[in-house]
């Protein structure tokens, strides 16, 4: 949306990425001003926003907007799981304001009509910026590249391009998107997944896999195309972003990458940096995802990838289904867990509260580097600066809360943190000045504007 906010809001001794505290007045979609506590002239009737005692003593930590860069809203197709409107509405509950959102819809978002469909509905449900991800392939058949130009041209002006959930695995056609793509600055993010070597793969190949029972998923299988692809894009000198990296190996080829100059980049999600194949022996299917969790090892590996910066970027793949497509058998069940809102408290838990990020950090893994990556730092990932964009989240880090998957705000209740203690609070989100979430919970009162309609 781009209408700017009537309310002006002051934000009370929050601390920007975890420093000192100060006031924060913002009006006009804007951030209008930023003093030390009580030297900031704010409008009369402005909305306060804490300094109220909540929080630690330390105070409320105030950062970035947060941008996902791998987003399933399932609509249009798949209405019974989530909806552009209820996904992003749980989006803002999680401190985004920006999401892509991925092409494996029904129909697929492989034409201009299409992600013009999802960018319109993103802007009338008004609780975040959405951005279609454009697929590679003509209904990710992985055959014929679809309209990546048209598509790119439209609207929706995508940028972004993923056959996620299929793996563009024919090299030729990898290569000639690399090439596509360089002509309107966007990024081919792959699905590293070799299928031919996970044919009827149910969890991670290895202990775990072999005792229970379920056919294996090995890392290799990752790891080959990641490494075929940095070489394709190095070759025609592209920029590749690798989906949910999952493996040790995986974070050590990129790491690889990078040294050698090549344009990739990577992401992990929330689920691989904390859980494990363990969590399959009870064959509850909430733990089947793809690609699988992994082993002790690999989250370690993650972790210390995305401390050191070889991985970029923490991205949800928010997965929503609905209760029958995972309350069955583990063989017959979806992969896919839920994200958005426990993204965030699970990088405060994994790498925050253990000393491997600072909060300056989390802004840069959770907000900067997707909208870079994404090609929408025009807007969002901001410094939090007078005059920019007052894209924000306010969070309170020293909260807890037991996750409860039916009390989710998405559609869906596949969470795999269910009754898990999860640490901090997302306590208020702005779009553009205006609260999409005030004491962590969503505004529903602003969230059209006129003539949009729910």
């Amino acid at each position: 949306m781009s209408t700017p906010s009537t309310t002006t809001y002051v934000l009370r001794g929050v601390r920007p990425y975890g420093t000192d505290p100060v006031d924060v007045v913002l009006a006009d979609g804007v951030v209008a001003a930023i003093g030390a506590p009580g030297t900031v002239e704010v409008p009369d009737g402005a909305h306060e926003v804490g300094g109220d005692g909540s929080g630690s003593d330390e105070g409320l930590v105030l950062l970035p907007g947060l941008v996902d860069l791998h987003t399933h809203l399932r609509e249009p197709g798949r209405e019974d799981a989530e909806t552009v409107f209820s996904g992003t509405r749980a989006a803002a509950a999680g401190g985004f304001t920006a999401v892509h959102a991925m092409a494996n819809t029904t129909p697929t978002q492989d034409t201009a009509g299409v992600v013009e469909q999802v960018h319109r509905l993103g802007e009338q449900a008004g609780w975040v910026d959405v951005h279609p991800v454009g697929a590679v392939t003509v209904g990710l058949g992985g055959e014929k590249l679809a309209e990546l130009g048209a598509m790119a041209d439209s609207a929706a002006r995508v940028r972004v391009f993923s056959d996620d959930g299929k793996c563009v695995h024919d090299p030729v056609l990898m290569r000639r998107a690399l090439e596509y793509v360089k002509a309107f600055d966007g990024v081919v993010a792959q699905h590293a997944q070799e299928p031919r070597l996970t044919e009827g793969a149910q969890m991670n190949e290895g202990v775990v896999s072999a005792q229970i029972g379920l056919t294996g998923w090995p890392a290799v299988a990752e790891e080959s195309i990641i490494a075929r692809d940095v070489l394709l894009a190095e070759h025609v000198g592209s920029r590749l972003h690798v989906c949910h990296l999952s493996t040790a190996g995986s974070v050590e080829i990129i790491r690889w990458a990078k040294g050698r100059g090549i344009d990739v980049t990577a992401e992990v999600t929330p689920h691989h940096l904390v859980l494990t194949d363990e969590l399959a022996r009870e064959y509850d299917p909430v733990f089947k995802v793809n690609p699988p969790l992994r082993t002790a090892k690999d989250v370690e590996a993650v972790r210390e990838g995305l401390a050191d910066g070889t991985i970029d970027i923490v991205a949800t793949d928010h997965a929503p289904h609905p209760v029958e497509d995972k309350d069955c058998e583990w063989s017959s069940a979806a992969f896919g867990m839920t994200g958005l809102e426990t993204a965030l408290s699970v990088v405060q838990q994994t790498m925050v509260d253990t000393g491997r990020l600072t909060w300056a950090d989390v802004a840069r893994v959770l907000s900067e580097n997707p909208a870079r990556i994404g090609r929408i730092s025009a807007t969002q990932g901001r410094p939090i600066a007078v005059g920019e964009p007052a894209n924000l989240t306010l969070v309170d880090p020293a909260a807890t809360r037991a996750v409860d998957g039916a009390a989710q705000v998405t559609a869906s209740a596949n969470t795999p943190f269910q009754g898990m203690e999860l640490p901090g609070r997302v306590v208020a989100t702005f779009l553009r000045g205006r609260a999409t979430v005030l004491d962590g919970a969503p505004v529903d009162s602003t969230s059209t504007l006129e003539g949009a309609t729910r």
